[in-house]
């Protein structure tokens, strides 16, 4: 048996498109034999996540068994947090060892966030080959720790915009393969006649999808709400509010909140004429759902802007429009959907570059790389 381990997670930005991959690392296993031998070899796939927080429940929800470890946060500010945090790093480390070396995994891919340092080190620990993508325009702080293990073990680093190679040092640079965000396939065959019937919206009813994350995002909720009955002048507004953060303006025809959308979130995607939201690695859903966008990247302290990068970049290539965090107003954010509401070409235009965006396939590109990686390393061959 070849053992994969993922790892990754604190936010739905890091656990999906590691989900994406390791569901397309599946198809490109089957039917892979060992040389010599006429059986089928086995293949278990696990995800080594974080002890707290809503990634068991996605990754067990995909059919991957999850084994969780500690883990501190990487911040970027001082807090007595972190002296407390560094322990945990450190338990998470001896935890991830001992998980990676009891199943004998054979390759570890990490999707990065501050839970994907321990596992990563510790397979290194091992000397079992560590991968690892980076979601954002500059890497993040667990990315940059992350690169270190990849080097010493022979792996190779992921990226999803060309530029983010500068970022890195010229010795890692030959390892370095730009693949576009990993996105799950149920978005490239999504049907907006299923997100019209789960949200039980008409035929030709236009349709403002508001997402905030998989937490929420209080500014965002706030604009809704001082701003829904300009919006519903135009659109019925589908708003993901983050559980807990529900606002009490009340379910309308054309008002509908919810505080999560899972499985349904391709088919509603497909069904909406424009989403607005915050701008991490789930704008890259987005683009292969061929949507224009209003982004409100998060912003100020607590952030080393990565969120305002992609948003310039996906501004840049003519598929959203940015709404400056600290700027935004009721005003502002009412005249820049009511603008685009009414300017069909542009809103055209907007869709067909996020669609160029949206076709380069991560994980197609990522699941390839790695089953290659195990062929080349184990004698296994189709």
């Amino acid at each position: 048996m070849i053992n994969i381990a993922f790892t990754g997670g604190g936010t739905g930005g890091h656990i999906y498109p590691g989900l994406a991959v390791a569901s397309e690392l599946k198809k490109q296993l089957q039917g892979f034999r060992i040389e010599g031998h006429q059986a089928g070899i086995e293949f278990r796939f696990v995800w080594i996540g974080s002890s707290s927080g809503m990634d068991r429940s996605i990754v067990e929800e995909a059919g991957i068994d999850f084994f969780a470890v500690p883990c501190g946060k990487l911040r970027r500010y001082f807090s007595l947090k972190t002296f407390l945090d560094f322990f945990k790093v450190i338990a998470g480390f001896f935890a991830a060892r001992r998980i990676l070396k009891k199943l004998k995994v054979n390759i570890l891919f990490s999707k990065g966030g501050f839970v994907s340092v321990p596992p990563c080190a510790a397979a290194a620990s091992l000397g079992i080959r560590v991968f690892t993508h980076e979601s954002d325009y500059s890497p993040g702080l667990a990315t940059r720790l992350n690169v270190r293990f990849v080097s010493r073990t022979g792996g190779r680093v992921f990226t999803s915009y060309e530029d983010t190679k500068k970022y890195f040092k010229e010795s890692i640079r030959d390892r370095i393969t730009v693949s576009g965000n990993p996105v799950r396939g149920d978005f490239k065959s999504a049907s907006a006649a299923k997100g019209r019937s789960f949200l039980g919206a008409g035929e030709n009813e236009r349709i403002l999808l508001v997402l905030g994350g998989s937490q929420g995002a209080d500014e965002i909720n706030e604009l809704v709400r001082a701003s829904l009955p300009e919006l519903n002048e135009n659109y019925t507004v589908v708003h993901q509010t983050g559980p807990g953060r529900q606002w009490d303006i009340g379910v309308s025809e054309k008002y509908k909140p919810y505080p999560y959308i899972k499985a349904e979130i391709p088919h509603v995607m497909a069904s909406a004429e424009l989403v607005m939201g915050r701008s991490g690695a789930g704008i890259w859903e987005w683009a292969v759902s061929c949507k224009p966008m209003i982004l409100l990247p998060l912003c100020g302290s607590g952030t080393r802007g990565d969120q305002v990068e992609n948003a310039r970049f996906f501004q840049n290539s003519g598929a959203a429009v940015v709404l400056p965090g600290g700027e935004i107003n009721k005003n502002v954010f009412i005249n820049t959907v009511r603008n685009l509401a009414q300017d069909t070409e542009k809103r055209e235009a907007m869709a067909k570059a996020s669609k160029k965006i949206g076709e380069c396939d991560g994980a197609v590109i990522i699941a390839k790389i790695l089953a290659q990686e195990i062929t080349n390393a184990y004698g296994v061959r189709i």
